[in-house]
């Protein structure tokens, strides 16, 4: 029966999205973590005190806070688990999604040790930043991962123009992620009231990250404009308009945050919009790539959805 179940590509495919979501949380209550002062919530790794693995009443809720975000950990190692088993099942039928959940799995496996030292080096700003980003290659993978599970073969090949347009924007959107991780290793949400902070001043960098961000939603627009010059195809177009829209929401918030002192509620809002914006980008990305690997199946029920929005 549960053979049977991994066979269906309904089942991997919901799955592979479940995975996609599973990162992006666990991106968010890492946030909540920090926001709220509980980064050595648990002071150690990989038990929560030197005699305990789970979070003791003496620690009150920062420890059930920092604890609370640990185990997650667990519940997407096992959503990856149940993906990475359909992939396997399911390997003949679109190549390349075995090699994508594995390289998932190793990435959750490495992101959660990089937590530890994270923890143990008593949230450090730059392994900070590294456990952040390392989340972004990991939504990155999930997103492929899901991706491969679900799109068609495109019935329209971008011009050489617009594949490189879409590298670009994807350089600058994961630039925008790097300076926005300075912005916060310079900020005061530092996780920990003893936390080091990297020692750059808080408004420069938060000058570099906002004239990114504007070179970014410039460089989309232009995308836009361009792909519907070329008539592509109507989920091509839509993917760059949903990047800009996500932007622009994006660009609200981080006003929004700036000029009220950095509530932490609106900064939280802020990581969730870094990791759609992020996952909006690599949809943009995709969807001007050269169609995928030959031999590639696609069950009809998803080829008939494309090709009613196509």
């Amino acid at each position: 029966m549960l053979l049977s179940l991994l066979d269906r590509p309904v089942v991997l495919r919901r799955a592979a999205l479940a995975t996609l979501v599973a990162n992006i949380g666990i991106v968010c209550t890492g946030g909540l973590v920090r926001l709220t002062g509980s980064g050595l919530g648990c002071p150690t790794w990989p038990r929560c005190t030197d005699e305990s693995y789970v979070t003791t009443q003496e620690m009150g809720h920062h420890g059930v806070i920092e604890f609370g975000n640990r185990t997650l950990t667990f519940v997407l190692g096992l959503i990856a688990v149940v993906a990475l088993a359909a992939a396997w099942r399911q390997r003949r039928r679109v190549p390349g999604l075995l090699k994508a959940a594995v390289w998932m799995m190793a990435g959750i496996g490495f992101q959660g040790v990089l937590g530890g030292i994270t923890v143990r080096m008593a949230l450090n700003p730059w392994t900070v930043m590294a456990h952040f980003l390392a989340s972004m290659v990991l939504i990155a993978l999930a997103y492929v991962f899901w991706h491969r599970t679900r799109d068609v073969p495109p019935r329209w090949t971008a011009p050489a123009a617009m594949r490189t347009g879409g590298i670009v924007v994807t350089a600058v959107s994961a630039a925008v992620l790097v300076l926005g991780t300075i912005v916060t290793g310079s900020g005061p949400h530092s996780g920990d009231t003893k936390a080091a902070r990297t020692g750059f001043d808080p408004a420069t960098v938060s000058q570099l990250h906002g004239d990114a961000v504007f070179v970014l939603v410039g460089l989309t627009l232009a995308m836009w404009f361009g792909l519907r010059a070329l008539g592509a195809p109507l989920r091509v177009t839509r993917a760059a308009a949903l990047l800009l829209l996500v932007e622009l929401g994006q660009g609200v918030v981080g006003f929004v945050q700036y000029f009220t002192g950095l509530p932490w509620p609106v900064v939280l809002l802020h990581m969730l919009g870094a990791c759609l914006v992020w996952t909006a980008t690599l949809g943009l990305l995709l969807a001007v790539s050269p169609r995928r690997e030959p031999g590639a199946t696609v069950p009809q029920e998803v080829a008939h959805s494309d090709a009613s929005t196509a």
